[in-house]
């Protein structure tokens, strides 16, 4: 009994750690798209977003064109290592979301 309780409990813990994860990068996509995106395209964060719907978004993440994409928006690219936070962003505040966000 002790047995199951415990292994619930630690299920339940990792289950809540790995949504507070998901959130967060699409918040460390918003930040990244404040200082390295936002000046440079001169666009709010919520007119980026919804440039696309988040199938439309996945689809261009999924193909490896999203840096392609930026820089058709924007007329830039950004570091590798950026784009799965920003993908994020974009996903989660994509024109059929119903999110806005605050940027």
């Amino acid at each position: 009994m002790t047995r199951l309780l415990h292994a619930t409990m630690t299920l339940f813990l990792l289950l809540s750690f790995l949504s507070v994860t998901a959130v967060a990068d699409a918040q460390k996509g918003k930040k990244l798209y404040v200082q390295k995106l936002k000046p440079i395209c001169k666009m709010s964060g919520s007119d980026f977003a919804a440039k696309h719907s988040q199938d439309e978004w996945e689809e261009i993440y999924d193909a490896g064109e999203f840096n392609k994409e930026i820089k058709k928006i924007c007329g830039i690219t950004i570091e590798e290592k950026f784009l799965p936070h920003i993908y994020d962003f974009a996903y989660e505040y994509a024109n059929d979301s119903g999110n806005v966000p605050d940027c």
